[in-house]
């Protein structure tokens, strides 16, 4: 392929017959991508042009057919790693790296994703997802990255950033409102103006200033127009408000037409194999008026464009990934390219990083052998172990059995091994010369748990239970909470031992009717943390890494404290608390959550001192305040930045505009800096549908450890 004009050069290293390679890979600007772009797609024939925009058959989850001048695209999922090839490892959930507030982990996550992608030779990694979490029964909610707009756009863009600084071209994914699997096909979310904007169309918008090169819309509608069809979206949202460049891709099956599609801004037709709208079906309508030619030439350019933009004319992999899905020429393609390097490392980091410490009554964390009487502990649940199957035993991971450490559907991956908290415990007990015990039967009565606990010591000193609620693609969760025989032996473990400690995998908010048990001195949410599972909770458990993760979304006392709920039976879903989203809707309503977002406890604490906000001019704040790590040992400490906009504003009572984790040494102390620029200064306005600076007003700055927890607040006017 001929090689066009460099800008930029990153290094990235390649897998080569087992040995890593270092390449360079040549970023250019999007102005030199569409001069590329155009001058290969004016010498395309019609025919060449409309294969682009539409799937074939091949050994990816998406597939586009190679033509003369432009290369075959492999689009593949998914959010936690490379779907159906081996050799690959198993990442944290998108959930978990949100509930780690930590950018440059976020971005590390992003690249080491990516690298797996690039070695397998996949153009497309078809995530992240950025669908904020509106219901907690939601489905694919554990793929996402919470609640917040402010919080999910700062996770996509590092996301973003790390994948294609690789050389993959990311897609952020699914455009828009998506936030419910029941009906997902059939559903319309019916938003308003400003609450569209103001959260949920706000990450795809980050997501476009950090150049994301493809975005994916959604199987539902929205005010009753099917997202990959919707002119309002795709075209004067997406591209004329937001400016973005790459290309837009349905979902599989989202398509629903072909000129209407086409005309709105839809580039790219996926399906399960063979396209149904585009295609020849394209080419008919370009012959007959119903598409232009220069749409058409468009959807091909922005495609093309992209391509050349992460720089994958420069010595891109060939395709290596091994699915059930035969080529063309019937033969499977090699499974034996091992791509996961040393990212094992990454995901017990990060899944540390992410593990949220809600309650530790009698700092009964962390555990530590001369603490206990008898150096002995209990491990209980299903949830704790191996399962009766293997991992990877169903497709798309659909039969959730023993710990789960990741959802199921499209977003899953496949499994090199996991490491279970038993086995995590287990390992890591050897060195306090603790021994374990271990109960991983559900259904185990009071009776049964009391002949297992009296076989180690009378009571004993620590047990660690746990409990899951898992969540795949295509169906809602039937209920709000724990799995019901993962709460039956949580309340029998906390029945019988003192000091019991309790352990939730899950990928959004769950009903925790045991929180106030007064045996129930600890517990941890440990969301779906990948393969190194039981690794990552074992450093937070012994106090190697102290917790510093915090709630992306709010854990409410009952379920009907939300204000959303999962349509059933009506295909209309009006968002009717609009702006009201999450935190917001308990505070402007003065509900108490159980857990509030934001929240998450350390081994050490924390002070805030002396802040200082001024007003640099209309479109610039500086907030400055002082954070001392005033505990008995180092730790990080998220702080976290709220803006109270003027009364007649109509916005909530406080919204996050900001976070920076810091991490500090005993009795070390650090100046932590906020920039407040129009972005984070304005709201949307329907009467001249652009966004605006409501003044004059008064503001109020809130600087805190959570939403709830505000240690300090200055006025300021602009």
């Amino acid at each position: 392929m001929q090689q066009y004009g460099i800008l930029v050069t990153c290094w990235i290293l390649l897998l080569v017959n087992n040995v890593i390679v270092t390449i360079a890979v040549d970023e250019r600007s999007w102005i030199e991508s569409y001069e590329i772009a155009r001058s290969i797609v004016e010498t395309m024939t019609i025919d060449e042009k409309v294969q682009l925009t539409i799937s074939t058959n091949g050994p990816c989850t998406g597939n586009t057919a190679k033509t003369s001048r432009f290369p075959a695209l492999c689009l593949n999922d998914g959010p936690m790693g490379v779907r159906g090839s081996k050799k690959t490892s198993v990442f944290t959930s998108g959930i978990n790296a949100a509930a780690s507030f930590d950018r440059e982990l976020i971005y590390q996550r992003g690249v080491n994703i990516a690298q797996e992608f690039y070695d397998k030779g996949i153009n497309v990694w078809l995530g992240p997802a950025n669908d904020l979490l509106r219901n907690p029964r939601a489905g694919r909610n554990w793929e996402a990255f919470g609640e917040d707009p402010v919080l999910s756009g700062i996770t996509t863009v590092e996301t973003i950033k790390g994948a294609q600084s690789q050389g993959v071209i990311a897609t952020v994914k699914h455009y828009t409102a998506n936030n419910q699997e029941t009906y997902r096909k059939h559903m319309s979310s019916n938003i308003d103006e400003r609450t569209l904007h103001e959260l949920y169309l706000w990450p795809f918008q980050r997501a476009v200033e950090a150049e994301v090169g493809a975005i994916m819309c959604g199987y539902n509608k929205v005010n009753d127009v099917y997202a990959c069809e919707n002119e309002e979206l795709l075209t004067h949202d997406l591209r004329e408000e937001m400016g973005f460049k790459g290309w837009v891709m349905s979902d599989w099956g989202a398509t629903h037409s072909t000129a209407k599609a086409a005309n709105a801004g839809l580039d790219m037709e996926m399906n399960l194999g063979r396209g149904n709208y585009y295609g020849d079906k394209l080419k008919t309508a370009v012959e007959r008026g119903q598409v232009s030619l220069q749409t058409l030439n468009n959807m091909v350019e922005r495609i093309v464009a992209t391509f050349y933009k992460v720089g994958q004319d420069q010595n891109f992999p060939e395709v290596q990934v091994n699915t059930n899905i035969p080529v063309i020429s019937g033969a499977l393609l090699d499974p034996g390219v091992d791509v996961q390097r040393n990212h094992k490392e990454g995901i017990r980091k990060m899944g540390a990083a992410s593990t949220i410490l809600l309650r530790n009554r009698n700092n009964i964390l962390p555990i530590r052998g001369d603490k206990l009487h008898e150096r002995q502990i209990v491990v209980a649940g299903s949830d704790a172990g191996a399962g009766v199957l293997p991992p990877n035993s169903c497709p798309l991971n659909m039969c959730p059995d023993g710990s789960i450490a990741m959802g199921g559907g499209s977003g899953s991956a496949h499994y090199p091994y996991l490491i279970t908290p038993l086995e995590g415990i287990t390992e890591r007990a050897k060195n306090e010369f603790i021994e374990v015990k271990a109960i991983l039967q559900d259904t185990s009565l009071v009776s049964d748990v009391l002949t297992i606990v009296s076989t180690t010591v009378s009571a004993p000193d620590t047990c660690i239970v746990f409990g899951s609620a898992f969540a795949a693609e295509g169906i809602d969760r039937p209920f709000y909470g724990v799995d019901p025989q993962h709460l039956l032996i949580i309340n029998h473990i906390s029945n019988v031992c003192e000091n019991t400690i309790v352990v939730i995998h899950s990928g959004a908010p769950i009903d925790l009717p045991f929180a106030n048990h007064p045996n129930v001195k600890a517990i941890v949410w440990a969301g779906y943390p990948g393969q190194e599972s039981g690794h990552a909770l074992a450093d937070i458990l012994f106090g190697d890494i102290n917790p510093s993760a915090r709630l992306p979304f709010t854990i409410a006392k009952n379920y009907d404290d939300y204000p959303s709920d999962i349509s059933l039976f009506e295909h209309e879903v009006s968002y009717k608390e609009k702006l009201l989203l999450g935190y917001r809707w308990f505070d402007a309503k003065g509900i108490d959550p159980l857990f509030e977002f934001g929240f998450g406890l350390s081994y050490t604490t924390f002070s805030y001192n002396d802040l200082q906000v001024q007003v640099l001019d209309k479109e610039h704040v500086e907030a400055l305040i002082s954070v001392r790590n005033i505990g008995q040992t180092s730790g990080a400490e998220v702080v976290q930045a709220y803006l109270s906009f003027p009364e007649n504003a109509g916005e909530p009572p406080k919204v996050l505009r900001g976070f920076e984790k810091v991490f500090l040494e005993q009795d070390e102390e650090k100046i932590v800096s906020f920039q407040l620029l129009k972005t984070e200064l304005s709201i949307w306005d329907t009467n001249t549908h652009t966004w605006i600076i409501p003044s004059p007003g008064q503001y109020t700055l809130h600087i805190g450890a959570s939403s709830r927890d505000i240690r300090a607040s200055a006025p300021f006017s602009l």
